[in-house]
């Protein structure tokens, strides 16, 4: 452990470097970067998330297996004078509710959060963030977090975590998140919350702006903002449905007939609609279909838009997902948007490490 002095940090910070593992398209990195921190490098096993990585984080992307990467892989990019942070956020579709109906379940993925465990003690950073489902808390086939907290306090690390309901951060989604922060600088903690119900960011607030469309068009002034095709029959099913409402206000020559037999009258929101002075629902990576949730426009009968489903993720409307966006796949652009911690929980996670830096006496 660093040897530190008695008094607290004064001034300008120190430099503060960060490897993000499971980085994806890079919403985490943004979001800290967006704060000052030096995004060093991501990795990840999805190489089509490079262009995204890189151009928004001016970061490397590694394409390379968590499993085939090792303490001298991060090591070699942190500098030495800097707060390293290790930061990431493993697969959570193992530990999310929908797995446990899922009866193919990728038996390797279990281990991911061990991987992540090996990496802390071979790397040894300062500071270390990990963000997931909050389900991971419940888990009972294995206890995976357990392990894993149990790893860091083993390593002599400071440990907190807390289910975030991302609202209170002025994350316009009803979005939970398990977010853990470690230090073997001293205690470290979340922020406070910076909203509170009476103002929480709402639909209203983040895509009320945008130009209308209609089901299947795209806009001719940005190529993000365009929305799937509907059958005639979806059509109909989304102009009986009011806002806020879902297929149980349809008239029943509309229903399914899987929502018709008792098993399925528990998926509720399918097909149904946001409201505009509310946050949304959660951003899943089939976000803008109409048919997997409530993503539904709260009054034009479609489902939300590429751009809607990354401005609700907090995304800007600068963030590059694609080389060229005039040609865009609907259904990679929401998964890279569902698989993506929001930015704005990557600032909440920077800001909660710069309390804790400030907070903490000072190296020699």
């Amino acid at each position: 452990m660093k040897e530190i002095k008695s008094h607290k940090r004064r001034g300008k910070l120190p430099k503060i470097e960060v490897v993000d593992l499971f980085c994806g398209i890079g919403g985490l990195s943004f979001g800290m970067k967006s704060k000052g921190f030096s995004i060093l490098a991501g990795f990840d096993l999805d190489a089509t998330c490079k262009y995204a990585y890189e151009t928004n984080n001016e970061a490397k992307f590694n394409y390379k297996d968590i499993k085939e990467v090792h303490g001298i892989d991060i090591n070699k990019y942190y500098s030495k004078k800097s707060i390293k942070v290790l930061a990431g956020c493993a697969p959570c579709q193992p530990f999310s509710s929908y797995a446990f109906k899922n009866k193919e379940k990728d038996p390797n993925k279990y281990d991911l959060l061990y991987e992540f465990g090996r990496l802390v003690k071979e790397v040894q950073p300062d500071i270390i963030t990990m963000e997931n489902v909050p389900s991971l808390l419940t888990f009972n086939e294995k206890d995976v977090f357990g392990d894993f907290v149990h790893t860091l306090k083993e390593a002599k690390y400071n440990v907190s975590y807390h289910v975030v309901y991302c609202p209170d951060y002025g994350i316009p989604q009803t979005r939970k998140r398990l977010v853990l922060l470690a230090s073997r600088l001293g205690p470290i903690d979340l922020i406070k919350e910076t909203c509170t119900p009476d103002n929480y960011k709402t639909v209203r607030d983040t895509i009320g702006n945008l130009p209308p469309l209609k089901a299947g068009e795209a806009s001719s002034t940005d190529s993000l903002h365009r929305c799937c095709f509907l059958s005639e029959k979806n059509l109909q099913r989304i102009k009986a449905t009011p806002a806020g409402g879902s297929w149980k206000d349809w008239p029943s020559e509309l229903v399914l007939e899987c929502h018709k037999r008792k098993s399925g009258k528990s998926f509720g929101s399918v097909y149904g609609r946001m409201r505009w002075d509310k946050p949304s629902p959660t951003m899943t990576t089939q976000c803008t279909g109409l048919g997997n949730g409530r993503f539904g426009h709260p009054d034009q009968d479609r489902a939300i838009s590429v751009r809607e489903a990354a401005l609700l993720q907090t995304f800007p409307r600068s963030y590059a997902f694609f080389d060229n966006e005039d040609s865009i796949s609907i259904g990679v652009a929401s998964r890279y948007i569902g698989n993506a911690v929001p930015p704005r929980l990557g600032e909440v996670i920077a800001e909660s490490i710069i309390q804790h830096i400030r907070n903490t006496p000072n190296e020699r």
